[in-house]
This record gives C-alpha cells, structure tokens and sequence, in this order.
C-alpha cells in the first residue's frame, strides 16, 4: 500500500486543496496520513475524514510585524521541525503533499532531511512567505495562476489551474434556503469574510443591513466568535463558519461578497457566482489578495472594492452594480474555460511518488 501524508494549514485556504484531493487518493487505496497543527482548523476539517490518519506537531507563526511571539514561535518551529522529521522517518510515506502555511514549513524540510519527494501547490497569483521558504526544498510546485510559473524555475513548476472540491458543485440551492429560513421571493447575497472572518467587512455589512434587505436575502460568514446575536432582521443569517452547508448556500447564492483568497474565488468561478471582491489590504498581508483580485478583474469575472474605500454606502453601490450586471459577469465566466486541475496534480503526484 502506498502511501501519501498532507500538511497545510493556518486558515481554511491552506486546507480546502487538500480535501479536495484526500478521497480521491482513498478511492485508489492509499493509505493518507496528515500533519497539522494541534488546534488550527486544519485539525477540525480533516477530523470529518475518519480515515485519514491526523498527527499534530509544534507550529509558530511566520510574521512579517514586530510581536512578541516572534521571540517565542522560532523554539516552537525548531520542536515541530523534529517532530515532523520523526513522523516522517517513522511512517515512510511515498510522497507528501504541502497546501502551505506556517505549519508546513517543519515538514517540508523533515521531508527533505529523509529524502521523501514533497510537492507544494501555491494558489496565489505570488508565493506566500512559507511556500517560498519551501520551494527550495521541494521536489515541484503547482501553480494556479499561469503567472506564477514565471517567477519559478521552469524544470519545477507547472500550471495546474484551481483544484475544486467536487462537494462544492453538489450544492442544492433549496437545502440551502430550508438551511437559511430563506425563500425565492429575494435574490442572496453571500458575504464571506474568510475563515477568520474579516471585522471591517462584518461592521460594514450590519451598517447596510437595513437598506440591503429591502432588495435581497444575506447570509453572512462572520468568522470565529463575529457573530452579533442582537441583530433579528429578516432575511438576514449568520454563521461563524460553515463546512458541509457551504455548498447548499453557494447554490442558493445569486452572487457573493467575499475576500480575494485564490481557493474562494477560483470555487466562484467554477460555479459562475458574479463577485464582489474586497481584499485585504497591504497593511493585513503581503499583497496576494489585491493581484488575486485584479487579475479577476482585469478578466471580467468581478469587480473590486478596496478596503480603504469600504463604507456601507460604497457596499450597496458595489452591490446593486454586480447584481445588474450579473449576467455579463456569468457570460464572462461561461467562457473560462475548463482545466482539470485536480487530475492534473493527482498524475504528478503519482509520477513523483513511482520516481
């Protein structure tokens, strides 16, 4: 029996390739193992595949700010790094498989002391702070954006477009409602702040809920422990995170509201959502979103609202504007095309795993 162990995480982005990948290498009689870290969300996510075997280690986080925790997180690393390295040299798995993240990093490089190929797959349209930290390490890279592929060495990179979780196009637009208390006489809006939630975005939208609930139907993903339980407005619903609903609601959905993460927005796309983007800003990150969301732009897929620019008034207005032009958006996005990503990144896998 073969075998595959998958790390990533830190947030929902760093896990959602990952799952999506995981049965089809249980189809195929894998045995799949998993590293991650011993509370993120990664850990919560994969537990819902009982057949995967989860082995937390030690994580720190990779700052680019000044915190205290700097000081601490490098100790932290260096126990996750032997951590992942025994894993590893214990359990000889074939081929390991990294999303990215702060948790990666220990693998990667336990992966690279053992001599265990190790594939990443970046999702942004730049590699984040620990994948380039990984690269070196690394046997190949996936990209989802052909862009990428020209930042890296060309004899280790290939463009593989956006792995989808095959649960998020079983979606069922009236589960959704029924879930929501929703019915059709509105159309829905879908607001995603990301799994960590976004507190701009959150505040924002309860500013306009008055007036956005007059037109539409909003079912809002606040992020942990952002939701408000004062607010009774019908038509209005929210959630802190959802998992196995979040298909049904993407369903229901007539366009969303969201972040710039790559995962999210390439999943739009794959369903022909119309989208509002809001990255985070520069300030919040190194970036990424704000290339994510322009290339979507510049594609005709959505339009961009920057967070400097967020109040309630400049949401509604973004929002009546995708709303009316929704079905010049979801032309635009009919005519994407159709990559295979996921079977792509299966036979590399494959082909390294026999190497």
């Amino acid at each position: 029996m073969k075998t595959i162990m998958f790390t990533g995480g830190g947030s929902a982005g760093h896990v959602t390739v990952n799952l999506a990948l995981i049965p089809r290498f249980l189809e195929e009689g894998w045995s799949v193992q998993y590293i991650g870290s011993e509370s993120g969300i990664e850990r919560q996510l994969v537990a819902t595949i009982p057949e995967v075997n989860y082995y937390p280690i030690s994580t720190g986080k990779l700052r680019r700010y000044m915190d205290i925790q700097n000081v601490k997180d490098p100790f932290k690393v260096v126990k996750g790094l032997f951590q992942a390295y025994r894993l590893i040299r214990t359990n000889k798995p074939n081929v390991i498989f990294s999303k990215g993240g702060f948790v990666s990093v220990p693998v990667v490089i336990g992966a690279w002391l053992n001599k265990v190929p190790l594939l990443i797959h970046e999702s942004d349209l730049t590699p984040g702070l620990a994948n380039r930290i990984s690269i070196p390490f690394a046997t190949g890279v996936c990209t989802t954006f052909p862009e990428t592929v020209q930042m890296l060495k060309a004899d280790k990179s290939r463009h593989v477009g956006a792995v989808i979780r095959e649960e998020v196009k079983q979606g069922n637009a009236d589960r959704g409602r029924a879930y929501c208390g929703f019915t059709r006489s509105k159309p829905v809006i879908l607001v995603m702040g990301g799994s960590l939630g976004s507190r701009k975005i959150n505040q924002t939208v309860r500013q306009a809920l008055t007036r956005l609930a007059k037109q539409f139907q909003i079912v809002h993903l606040c992020g942990k422990k952002q939701v408000d339980p004062v607010i009774t407005t019908p038509g209005y619903k929210q959630f802190e995170y959802v998992n196995e609903q979040l298909p049904d609601m993407l369903a229901m959905a007539d366009f969303v509201v969201s972040r710039a993460g790559s995962n999210s927005i390439f999943e739009f796309l794959e369903l022909k959502k119309p989208m509002l983007l809001i990255p985070l800003t520069k300030e919040q990150s190194r970036g990424d979103q704000i290339l994510n969301a322009q290339s979507f732009e510049k594609s005709g897929y959505a339009d961009v609202l920057y967070e400097e620019n967020l109040t309630a008034d400049s949401l509604i207005q973004g929002v009546l504007h995708v709303y009316d032009n929704r079905e010049a958006f979801i032309d635009r996005m009919s005519r994407s095309g159709d990559v295979n990503a996921l079977n792509a990144v299966y036979d590399w896998i494959n082909e390294i795993a026999k190497k």
